[in-house]
């Protein structure tokens, strides 16, 4: 998820081996880290919190509130308004995604191959089982921690990205592949880690009512729609005013609403979910515990899969972050246009933004210290010895 635009990170190590002055370099990129956080994204958090503590005092104010909400309804247990804030989260997001940029990577086979393998098939297993370990008997919160899993980030990564220094083309790209194959793939997973995988392994699916199509259906709306208009405005905007104007001007404007839209979504979904949570404050706890443990063991594992397959530093922090993220704003739109805004699934899927920020700003100082551990010369996706790019 994400809303800012940072400046761009300095990427790459220096021709000739690190120096004496490398580990200095090292140092001041990541204490300006946080600093090249938009104000939006670097108190990201901390609105969460403030939107979570509104929406309780909204429900306890206008208790008559769901009422009011379900009066018009869009899709099944979904409602006008939240109906809005959900496309209005998702459409900037999409709207930064570099479409026509998907040769670029896939010349990259180690890069395409281990993106695509920790996106679709490890992480999604790795977020089933933590979910069965930290939440076996808390069915609705572990399927929506399932459905995080399931989401692949499409938007914040671009932030984490390039506060690394990583491959700003490789990660637009593997962006915009995880877009494409969210629409195809979701839908399919979701009924395999939610019906078909707990039932071979004996497992309790007590509490989890949904169908295929139900999802199906939730992500074609909430996904497709946006991924159509971002698609559209990208094409355009390119076409009529170039793709600087794009990038430099349009997006930025944009950006706020993703935030707006899920800052939204959140008071509205905490004024309904109030009495549930000032019971019982441990569930978040409980909820927070397995994100934490995944964003660690996926962005580590993928780190490492990296440094080990030959990738250099910069595609090594893509490849990294892209694993570790989420996409949120669908997981929180399938929870509720599945579940309901009530359910327990959709207060799993808020408690994901508010553990991912502070967690994958800490990973960044991480990946900026772990930059020293790459020989400056690696074998490039063409098979000749070059050195990484300048830092810029």
């Amino acid at each position: 998820m994400g809303s800012g635009d940072p400046t761009t990170a300095a990427a790459g190590r220096r021709r000739g081996g690190p120096s004496s002055a490398e580990p200095d370099a090292t140092s001041e990129a990541a204490h300006a880290v946080v600093g090249r956080l938009s104000v939006l994204d670097r108190f990201l958090p901390l609105w969460i919190l403030a939107a979570m503590a509104l929406g309780i005092a909204l429900g306890r104010a206008v208790p008559s509130l769901n009422t009011h909400l379900n009066a018009i309804q869009v899709t099944r247990g979904t409602s006008l308004p939240i109906f809005v804030g959900l496309l209005v989260m998702m459409y900037p997001v999409l709207a930064k995604v570099r479409y026509g940029e998907l040769d670029t990577v896939t010349c990259d086979r180690r890069l395409l191959v281990s993106s695509l393998l920790l996106n679709w098939v490890i992480g999604p297993a790795v977020m089933f089982t933590l979910a069965w370990v930290f939440l076996p008997d808390q069915p609705t919160y572990r399927t929506g921690l399932i459905i995080v899993g399931l989401a692949r980030c499409i938007a914040m990564v671009l932030v984490w990205n390039d506060l690394s220094g990583g491959d700003r083309e490789a990660a637009a790209v593997l962006v915009a592949l995880n877009s494409l194959f969210q629409i195809v793939a979701f839908a399919l997973l979701g009924y395999f880690y939610l019906r078909v995988l707990p039932h071979w392994l004996g497992l309790s699916s007590v509490g989890v009512h949904f169908s295929m199509a139900q999802i199906a259906e939730t992500v074609a709306i909430f996904l497709g729609v946006p991924l159509v208009a971002g698609f559209l405005t990208r094409r355009i905007g390119e076409r009529t005013r170039g793709r600087e104007w794009y990038e430099s001007r349009f997006l930025p404007r944009i950006g706020p609403l993703a935030l707006v839209g899920l800052l939204y979504t959140i008071v509205i979904l905490f004024s309904l979910q109030g009495h549930t949570i000032t019971a019982h404050p441990g569930d978040v706890a409980r909820i927070a515990l397995p994100l934490l443990a995944y964003f660690a063991l996926m962005w580590t594992g993928a780190f490492a899969w990296g440094r080990v397959a030959g990738l250099p530093y910069e595609r090594t922090a893509t490849l990294a972050f892209t694993a570790a993220g989420n996409n949120f704003e669908l997981a929180i739109a399938v929870c509720i246009g599945v579940f309901g805004v009530t359910s327990g699934q959709a207060l799993a899927g808020v408690v994901g933004p508010l553990i991912e920020v502070p967690v994958l700003v800490g990973l960044v100082y991480v990946s900026l210290w772990a930059r020293r551990l790459f020989p400056t010369h690696l074998v490039n996706p063409g098979g000749s010895r070059a050195p990484a790019r300048p830092r810029r």
